[in-house]
């Protein structure tokens, strides 16, 4: 299928979108009505979309993940409810870390300088014990280094920092985090 306009064009291959479409049957049938404790369930709804899962992670009903295939996630990590995750490329959660309710993960970008106007992937990384916090917004590519917070309806630009909270938009840098509070190894 030829378009002349290029924003008509699908960013996407068929392959894609059709992963993405039985995704969003099995999201819309049994993992958005699924019960608010069971996140084995939905763990297990993800990991036959690709997914790789560790054990123990919490991840509620309303989350809307784009792409299950590019989601991983090590032991203890959550996803509170109403977290978009926009992750056309991988994003990757290290153990502990946590994102809270209503953040948002974009994962892509146009190029606005190419009449084409393609998308632009980019992974994401949240480190051990990081956390995204309600209403956060982590930027295409950006990764929060191990224990680094990102403050209530921030918008992260640009990589924090391990064991550094951050706030405001766009996030800068606010004071330092104990990391001997969270009983973890100076890595």
């Amino acid at each position: 299928m030829s378009h002349s306009d290029p924003y008509l064009r699908p960013a996407f291959p068929l392959r894609n979108r059709l992963r993405r479409f039985a995704w969003s049957v099995v999201y819309a049938l049994l993992f958005r009505p699924s019960l608010r404790p069971m996140h084995a369930w939905r763990c297990f709804l993800l990991r036959c979309f690709g997914a790789s899962i560790a054990r123990d992670v919490h991840i509620y009903p309303s989350v809307r993940i784009w792409a299950p295939w590019n989601l991983f996630c090590e032991v203890n990590a959550t996803i509170a409810e109403d977290v978009v995750v926009y992750n056309p490329k991988p994003l990757h959660m290290g153990s502990h870390a946590i994102v809270s309710q209503q953040a948002y993960l974009c994962g892509a970008t146009h190029d606005y300088t190419d009449p084409a106007f393609p998308l632009i992937p980019f992974p994401i990384t949240l480190g051990a014990y990081s956390w995204v916090c309600a209403r956060a917004v982590v930027q295409p590519g950006v990764s929060l280094g191990e224990g680094a917070i990102l403050a209530l309806a921030s918008v992260a630009t640009r990589d924090l920092e391990p064991w550094t909270i951050y706030g405001g938009i766009p996030a800068r840098k606010l004071k330092s985090r104990d990391r001997r509070a969270m009983g973890t190894s100076a890595s």
